[in-house]
């Protein structure tokens, strides 16, 4: 069968790039075409358009890359519609992915929608747009199954994907030779995947490492982008940055302070304590605070629906709090033993391995009835 995927961002491509794996095992006649990233194109098939051409983050940066976005949109439809897949595979990614839908859907498309869109989070009404142009749902979060029922929208939960990750991970146990780190203690510095998030971020991570002298501080780099990228924020300081090494380097370090995002759960699956840091256009934040109808921005903390992980967001995002909270995490014993068990905790809410194969099963089922 003919698989067309939409992911628009570094977590959509590994969410992706896994779902792909498992649709080729029940599937060996399939065949990809996609937007996504470096981990979909090393499964096969073939990339239309890389997701570091299409990641825009907040209402303000969404507006004034507009002309982008549209024309991103204007293309994918005409690729969608010039090879007639089989599904339409829409991965997370709503703001784009949702009017792909409608456009695959008045075309008669089959529309599969993996790692549900947010909606619970804000303008919940979009639930009643997302039944009529969304065949077939798959969920990755345990509350998100109740919150679609009560709007009259039955769902598929399959697990959390990452989980499939975390297992598939085999450590690199020569990690610190191979990377010429030193013997000191490492904090994992994971500023994120986008440029808006990256140049906000890590001027104030990099503001903490003086404070800490006995520790090695290591950035996670984005694959989209090239260590003379980061070179002009670490400005000569001896901070390595390690690309393609996210999982090798959370399973090294001692803690991590990361951009909000889907990194703050993959740090927990890890038991690597964490901060989660958070800042973007003054406009746009505003404009969240308004409508968001949530407590936390970190998955860790919605999941758990408490506060486990500290959250500094935008103003409160500065270097004497990072180094405040990062004191914590290292000297404080009664601190840090509370958020290990509250990962205990998740671990057992997050259940085990194999989203991609349920959701690769259950998009075969649904595809071979339509």
């Amino acid at each position: 069968m003919k698989y067309y995927l939409v992911a628009g961002e570094a977590s959509g491509d590994l969410h992706g790039a896994n779902l792909m794996k498992a649709l080729k095992e029940r599937d060996e006649q399939a065949e990809f075409r996609f937007f996504g990233g470096d981990l979909m194109l090393n499964e096969g098939g073939t990339l239309v358009k890389h997701y570091a051409d299409m990641a825009f983050m907040g209402f303000i940066e969404v507006l004034l890359n507009l002309n982008t976005i549209l024309k991103n949109l204007k293309f994918c439809k005409e690729d969608i519609a010039a090879w007639q897949p089989d599904v339409l595979i829409l991965i997370d990614f709503p703001g784009f992915n949702l009017k792909i839908a409608e456009f695959a859907k008045n075309n008669n498309l089959l529309v599969c929608y993996y790692i549900s869109p947010k909606v619970w989070a804000w303008n919940q009404k979009r639930v009643l747009k997302i039944k009529r142009i969304v065949d077939h749902l798959f969920c990755i979060l345990p509350f998100e199954v109740d919150f679609y029922k009560a709007w009259g929208m039955e769902v598929d939960y399959v697990g959390n994907p990452l989980l499939d990750a975390v297992a598939a991970f085999k450590p690199d146990e020569n990690f610190i030779i191979n990377n010429k780190l030193s013997a000191k203690k490492i904090i994992a510095l994971l500023p994120g995947s986008r440029k808006q998030e990256i140049s906000r971020l890590l001027p104030e991570m990099l503001g903490v490492t003086e404070q800490f002298p006995d520790h090695q501080f290591v950035i996670a780099g984005a694959p989209s982008f090239n260590q003379q990228y980061y070179d002009q924020f670490t400005g000569g300081k001896n901070i390595p940055v390690l690309f393609n090494a996210t999982y090798d380097l959370l399973s090294n370090s001692e803690a991590a302070i990361v951009a909000s995002g889907t990194a703050t759960l993959e740090t927990a699956l890890f038991n690597v304590p964490q901060i989660v840091v958070y800042k973007g256009h003054p406009i746009s934040i505003g404009i969240a605070r308004m409508v968001v109808k949530i407590k936390f921005i970190s998955l860790v903390n919605l999941i758990m629906n408490k506060l486990v992980v500290k959250e500094l967001i935008q103003q409160d995002c500065s270097v004497e709090n990072i180094t405040a909270e990062l004191n914590m995490i290292i000297n404080n014993k009664n601190y840090h033993g509370r958020m290990m068990s509250d990962y205990d905790e998740l671990d057992e809410k997050m259940g085990t391995p194999g989203a991609s194969a349920k959701t690769a099963a259950l998009i075969i089922k649904y595809t071979t009835k339509k």
